[in-house]
């Protein structure tokens, strides 16, 4: 393979691609800081392939995600990042291992931009911002936020109310901000990642793909339910709580039984518990766990390297037709 790739437009276009310059990455694939999957390995693996790995902190004690930090820096020398859900606990003592390990990329979600945004900016960090709304995207850009990452609810894990899809949310967010744009959610093809950028987006944002991957740190009982889902197989729940998108196994359908005697906050919580998500993805109890996947799990029946993924994703991407006329 040629070791330049110019994504099927011309070189002096893809030089100057907003996200690659701003990350100094290959490639203008950033991979989701997912819960219980996004560890080092799996990081380092998309950052040595020329993506943007992230490292999810939110399933991380503060002293496991110092670990993966100094860990993911000893498997890759290039750019690599940390995602920070703003509503965990911890966070202060999270931004503060960030900035002492020398991190210099954090995308930030679950809560308000201007938390920590100027903090890290003023260390050097770049930092991108996780919304499902036009509205926040425009509270990014005025927070100072470098980026934005636009994600339609075909997402895996926690989304937006809304329910707005990639394919309406991305060129809705493209007309309110000029900041780059990372568009997530049903992205996990280069059809798919062409597609988003033809609507406007700088660059993707890949989560379900990359957990179906050998580099994943989630359990191997989840990696296979994942390559085994078919379309219909994940809904968004849990409204009333933090809108999440899940398999339907049984710990599903007891929270959808909650529905049919009324929308009882507390009943939810009491299901829900604690450590569900990792009890499902980490532990890989498929019954009991809160198993978090997209709705393009059911084009995923592979579990692959990262480095095949990378090589799928940038072959399909420039096999996509774009030359259609009516």
């Amino acid at each position: 393979m040629s070791s330049f790739i110019d994504f099927g437009i011309a070189q002096k276009q893809y030089k100057m691609n907003r996200i690659t310059q701003l990350f100094s990455t290959k490639y203008p694939i950033v991979q989701g800081g997912m819960i219980w999957h996004s560890g080092w390995r799996l990081a380092s693996a998309v950052s040595n392939n020329g993506g943007l790995g992230l490292i999810g902190s939110a399933s991380m004690y503060p002293d496991i995600l110092r670990e993966n930090i100094r860990k993911c820096k000893a498997a890759t020398d290039k750019p690599f990042g940390v995602n920070v859900a703003l509503l965990y606990p911890n966070l202060e003592e999270i931004i503060n291992i960030i900035i002492e390990e020398g991190v210099k990329i954090v995308f930030t979600s679950a809560g308000n931009p201007k938390t920590y945004t100027e903090t890290l900016k003023k260390e050097g960090v770049k930092v991108a911002h996780v919304v499902s709304s036009v509205k926040f995207a425009v509270k990014c850009q005025e927070a100072g936020v470098d980026a934005v990452v636009a994600e339609g609810f075909e997402a895996g894990g926690h989304n937006g109310r809304d329910e707005t899809t990639t394919m309406c949310l991305i060129p809705n967010v493209r007309k309110h901000i000029d900041i780059p744009l990372i568009a997530a959610g049903g992205i996990g093809l280069g059809s798919q990642m062409k597609a988003a950028m033809i609507l406007g987006a700088d660059g993707v944002q890949i989560g379900s793909r990359f957990a179906a991957t050998v580099e994943a740190s989630s359990h191997d009982n989840f990696k296979n339910k994942i390559v085994e889902l078919k379309e219909g197989d994940t809904q968004l729940t849990l409204k009333e709580l933090a809108p999440v998108r899940l398999v339907k196994n049984k710990f599903f359908h007891d929270l959808e039984s909650l529905y049919e005697s009324g929308r009882n906050v507390e009943a939810l919580k009491e299901t829900l518990g604690r450590a569900r998500a990792k009890r499902g993805m980490f532990e890989g109890d498929l019954e009991e766990g809160e198993l978090e996947i997209g709705q393009v799990s059911a084009l995923i029946d592979k579990i692959l390297p990262v480095e095949k993924v990378f090589e799928n994703l940038i072959r399909e991407f420039n096999e996509a037709k774009v030359d259609l006329t009516l």
